[in-house]
């Protein structure tokens, strides 16, 4: 099977069936989305199909041929990283750290989706991810300062936000 993933194209000896999240990790060492709860509730294994959030831990490798996989691998680097990723950095965000990978897969979308999203809008999209260390109150601020820090940058010069 051929996969895009990150933007390369990977090929994975598999069967169809087996869920993505275990092709990323176990097959290509893309160790960054996490294993939570296996059931698509808890959104640690959250990755990007043609942009779209998805749950990993149940979509199956076969359904994701032919799409664009993007992993917490691919948002940014540390040459380069997402407003999110930054914005992260800059509100201190992780506690133990273990559902990032998914909370900012998530908050990406949301962005992509909402430039400007909402305390509502936020709110309701990242409560599919669970943080066992509560920081969502910083998670909410980051995503703010980077949905205003993207906009900021997109103006036209001389406008603001």
């Amino acid at each position: 099977m051929k996969l895009k993933v990150n933007g390369e194209d990977r090929d994975v000896d598999v069967p169809e069936d087996v869920p993505l999240l275990w092709v990323l990790r176990e097959e290509l060492g893309l160790t960054g989305t996490k294993f939570g709860c296996g059931r698509a509730l808890c959104g640690a294994c959250t990755v990007h199909i043609d942009g779209a959030a998805r749950r990993s831990c149940v979509l199956a490798v076969g359904d994701a041929v032919g799409h664009a996989i993007t992993t917490i691998e691919g948002l940014g680097d540390n040459e380069s990283l997402h407003p999110l990723q930054a914005a992260w950095i800059e509100h201190s965000v992780p506690q133990c750290g273990y559902c990032q990978p998914g909370q900012l897969m998530m908050a990406a979308a949301l962005v992509r989706e909402h430039p400007r999203p909402s305390d509502e809008q936020i709110d309701a999209v990242m409560s599919g991810s669970l943080c066992r260390c509560g920081t969502y109150p910083r998670i909410r601020k980051a995503i703010h300062a980077a949905a205003d820090q993207t906009a900021k940058a997109k103006a036209p010069e001389g406008e603001g936000a």
